[in-house]
């Protein structure tokens, strides 16, 4: 079981099966720096010459595929100003809207993203939050996931979005609720859940249970598309994913948000 702290008088009570040091010793041996690479390519390979940048981009609002495109890219610069320059203020350069010009801008981007954290992971660096340690090796998860996450969301503009390798993703669920559940509600934009909803994989019987006492509902799928469910990609009513217990209750649980 683990307990963050998000406030003075505020716990989020999230547990974990397997227990955590089993996670941890899989985690040391995922290369999340050969992930985020894989995904920077994947991505930069989505920007072709005749693309529709005015492609809705539906899983993030109003975005067109320009703005996801921008969004990441920019992205990618802020984290090498963290890294090099130890702050978070760097919003980048805009991308140009040629689209030739644009898959230049972005490659740049993801070169640098990638040589940079190319360093020793235990070096330090700016991070977002102090609730896992300010280093590089934060980085390249937290990068890896987020490219993750948004060549999806470009693969599903443009009509050809593919699922997420299963150890990938369940990795994806450990951070929403290591790191993201608690730090919405830390910075007031989500209320702590009143009853606990469990999150179970089906493909690789993980389990996550988030609020306090025993759960009162269970979200089951594919660790792919549970992943997406908790981001927001898809609804949770998703064909492919099953409610057990309260669902009523799981579903305001999930609406806490747990993501921005």
């Amino acid at each position: 079981m683990v307990n963050h702290q998000v406030s003075t008088d505020i716990r989020v009570e999230i547990r974990v099966h397997p227990e955590t040091a089993a996670v941890d010793i899989y985690r040391e041996s995922m290369n999340y720096l050969a992930l985020l690479r894989t995904e920077l390519t994947t991505f930069g390979e989505l920007i072709t010459d005749d693309v529709d940048l005015a492609a809705p981009v539906t899983t993030c609002g109003n975005w067109t595929f320009y703005d996801l495109v921008d969004h990441l890219g920019r992205g990618n610069q802020w984290v090498v100003t963290a890294v090099a320059e130890l702050r978070g203020d760097d919003d980048g350069r805009p991308a140009p809207k040629d689209p030739a010009t644009l898959r230049k801008w972005y490659d740049e981007s993801a070169d640098a993203l990638a040589a940079t954290l190319s360093a020793d992971p235990e070096q330090e660096a700016w991070t977002f939050t102090r609730a896992m340690p300010r280093t590089v090796g934060f980085w390249r998860r937290r990068r890896a996931h987020e490219t993750l996450m948004h060549r999806w969301d470009g693969q599903h503009a443009l009509g050809k979005a593919e699922p997420y390798d299963r150890a990938i993703a369940e990795d994806g669920i450990d951070e929403v609720f290591e790191l993201f559940a608690p730090r919405m509600i830390h910075r007031g934009l989500a209320t702590a859940p009143e009853v606990a909803l469990r999150v179970r994989t089906t493909d690789t019987d993980r389990r996550w249970t988030y609020g306090p006492g025993e759960p009162v509902a269970e979200l089951a799928g594919t660790a792919s598309d549970l992943l997406l469910a908790l981001w927001a990609r898809i609804p949770p009513e998703h064909q492919g994913l099953r409610w057990d217990g309260d669902r009523a209750a799981g579903l305001r649980v999930l609406a806490g948000p747990l993501v921005p």
